[in-house]
This record gives structure tokens, C-alpha cells and sequence, in this order.
């Protein structure tokens, strides 16, 4: 439980409250219970280290008032839209005997004892935090999950989590999910042995593009290793013929 100072504010004008915004301070109130509403203000800068965190919501804090402590629980904060800086802040009292609801963060431990997340499994997490009925003199700081022993296709419902006596769930028809641990979404394909590679590459070895159409155009292949004829050879011969009767016709012509 953190101790921090406040300090009682009676004027209570926008002007005033700006002012002491400027001055590094946040205007807040105090309600509940049968003693009245308290407006006061606390410094940000004790603030800051926890006004951000997940428990905020959920921390009980003990606020000293001119010599006078006073058990709260923040209930809201309204930030700046522009500057996100916290500008009020609303907290109740802690009154003995009070049940109060509150949403708990939940927390999940011991990773590496999962054998489902050693084998690739994925901590799906349903529910990051649970609402909660609790004693106002035993409000826990987070509900722990253990991961041990969990396998893929583990549900981890609320009532396998082990709560503060007296602390039970608002939620009371029926057994929630908090968490499952899935199985991986991609699957590795196990790697084809060297050799098995070797023998596809040359089994499924194609001609390479373009040697078909440079045979027909005639490119210059001349003879392979045995001498045979190449098909640019054999067009070359083909003509042959032809220019020698053009050749017998030239006298002809000349008649």
C-alpha cells in the first residue's frame, strides 16, 4: 500500500484548478461512506510512477490529509485529450466490513514449465483482467495463473485459479475462460534429406527456355560431339538446290 500526501483545496473554480495544474498538481475528491466529500489535490509527481500502470484501478492507497490518513481506492482519472496529462482524479473510501468490485489484472507465471509452450504452443489469453468482489481490508493486487503442466488444447478456466479467501467472481452462472494455451498456427514441414534433393533436381531437369526457338531460327549450332548435322546445317543445304536452278535460268533470260 503506497503512502502519498494530499492536501485539502476549498477553492474550487476552474481558475484555481488550472492554477494548480500549472503548479505540478492534480485536483481530486474523495467520496463514500457517511462522511462527506473531500475536494483535494495531490502532487503528479507522486502520481506519475503509478498512474499509468495496469493497477491503478485495483491499488488501494493510504492519502495523508492535514495529519489525517485516510484508506482510498481510485475509481476514475480523466486525462487531457491533447497533452494526455492527467487533470482529476476520483477516489472512494475504504470502508471496513464493505465489499467492493473491482477489475483485477491477471498475471501468468512459470512459462518454461508448460509443455505445451515448449512445443510451440501459443498463450492465448481470453481475459487480461477479472472482475472481482472483494473485502475492502483484502483486495489483491493481481489474480495468478500457474502455466505448469499445461499442454496445447489446455483450458484454464476461472475456477482453476486459486483466489483470496472471500474474493470470488461477479460472474457466478457459469465457469469463464481466463486463458488457453493453442496449438501453433504455422507448421513446419520436416527438411528433405541432401541426397533425395539431388535426385529431384536432376529428375525433373528441363530444357532451358529459348533452345527450342533458337534451333528453328537457324542460330549458329554447327555440329555436336558424334558430327551430326545441326538443323542450321540442314537449312543451309536445303537451299542449295534452289540457288542452283536460279542459276540454270540466268541464260534464259539473257535470250
Amino acid at each position: 500500500m503506497s503512502n502519498l500526501k494530499a492536501n485539502l483545496r476549498k477553492n474550487l473554480t476552474s481558475g484555481s484548478n488550472n492554477k494548480l495544474r500549472a503548479d505540478g498538481l492534480i485536483p481530486a475528491i474523495i467520496y463514500g461512506g457517511k462522511n462527506p466529500n473531500q475536494n483535494i489535490s495531490v502532487s503528479k509527481r507522486d502520481f506519475s510512477s503509478i498512474i499509468n500502470s495496469e493497477t491503478f484501478l485495483s491499488k488501494v492507497l493510504e492519502l495523508e490529509i492535514e495529519g489525517k490518513k485516510e484508506r482510498v481506492i481510485p475509481r476514475d482519472v480523466a486525462f487531457n485529450v491533447i497533452s494526455e496529462e492527467p487533470i482529476h482524479i476520483d477516489f472512494m473510501r475504504i470502508i471496513s466490513g464493505k465489499k467492493i468490485i473491482l477489475e483485477i489484472p491477471v498475471k501468468f507465471i512459470n512459462h518454461p514449465d508448460s509443455p505445451g509452450l515448449k512445443r510451440g504452443g501459443v498463450l492465448n489469453i481470453v481475459r487480461r483482467k477479472v472482475e472481482l468482489k472483494c473485502p475492502a481490508e483484502q483486495i489483491p493486487n493481481e489474480i495468478i495463473v500457474d502455466l505448469a503442466g499445461t499442454d496445447i488444447g489446455t483450458s484454464i478456466k476461472i475456477s482453476s485459479v486459486k483466489l483470496p479467501e472471500s474474493v470470488e467472481p461477479t460472474i457466478v452462472d457459469r465457469d469463464f475462460v481466463v486463458a488457453t494455451v493453442a496449438a501453433p498456427t504455422v507448421i513446419k514441414e520436416p527438411e528433405k534429406p541432401a541426397e533425395e534433393t539431388a535426385s529431384e533436381g536432376v529428375e525433373g531437369e528441363t530444357p532451358v527456355e529459348g533452345s527450342e526457338a533458337a534451333t528453328k531460327e537457324g542460330d549458329a549450332v554447327k555440329k555436336d560431339d558424334k558430327g551430326k548435322v545441326t538443323a542450321s546445317d540442314k537449312k543451309s543445304d536445303e537451299k542449295k538446290p534452289a540457288e542452283k536452278k536460279s542459276a540454270e535460268k540466268k541464260p534464259a533470260e539473257k535470250k
